[in-house]
């Protein structure tokens, strides 16, 4: 599933993010990159174990823990510390498919990729291109989301980033490894949590019905749940 999660980040949040990341030394983006990967990236990128990529990253991780819709949709086991690119210049990310175990270098962390996000950390109207394209049975989406926000999708998607012609794209990137692995169910649990929240809006936490969606949520969860 893709979903677009707005908010994030506040203005002040983005702004605190790009303070401490803007002026850091930035790296060739292929220091990530698989075998793959490596052939189809142009892009710069904060080192991983930096301090200025540490810090913003603790920023995100902390606003992510404060974002319900992100919670629901994603169902965190794990999230990959985040980090952090950007295109200027033509710079552009070619079709690929984001490597299935991300292991943080020098360390034995190490998540199964079940989910990709990308946090947009610049005004749309500030660069021009930079659209993350991604494949899925539905069809091309093409996403460019105002500063703050977050797209969340399977990490398994064929996806690119178009180049940028003008100004630049920064953004912060990771991975989730989900409670519940399969796509489909995840979506299932999604859906549901979504109506349950809005018939409780309608009848209140204590209606009969709420109660017996939330159990049912609870047991599905519980039944697909990988911990």
């Amino acid at each position: 599933m893709l979903i677009a999660i707005p908010d994030v980040l506040d203005a002040a949040a983005v702004a605190r993010v790009r303070g401490v990341i803007d002026p850091a030394a930035w790296v060739d983006g292929n220091v990530t990159s698989g075998a793959q990967s490596a052939l189809a990236k142009r892009n710069e990128q904060l080192p991983e174990d930096g301090e200025a990529a540490r810090a913003a990253g603790a920023l995100v991780l902390d606003a992510l823990g404060r974002t319900p819709l992100f919670v629901a949709a994603a169902l965190p086991l794990k999230v990959f510390p985040p980090l952090f690119n950007r295109y200027a210049g033509g710079q552009a990310f070619g079709m690929h498919v984001d490597n299935a175990v991300r292991i943080r270098r020098g360390t034995d962390f190490r998540i199964r990729s079940d989910l990709s996000a990308t946090l947009f950390l610049a005004a749309p109207e500030d660069y021009d291109g930079g659209e993350l394209v991604i494949e899925d049975q539905f069809g091309e989406h093409r996403v460019k989301l105002p500063a703050g926000h977050l797209v969340l999708y399977p990490a398994s998607s064929l996806h690119r980033v178009e180049p940028v012609t003008r100004g630049a794209r920064v953004a912060s990137f990771f991975w989730i490894q989900s409670m519940v692995r399969d796509d489909g169910a995840r979506r299932l649990l999604f859906d549901l949590d979504r109506g349950v929240q809005a018939v409780a809006a309608d009848r209140g936490q204590g209606d009969a019905a709420v109660i017996q969606l939330t159990g049912v949520y609870h047991n599905l969860l519980r039944r697909w749940a990988d911990t």
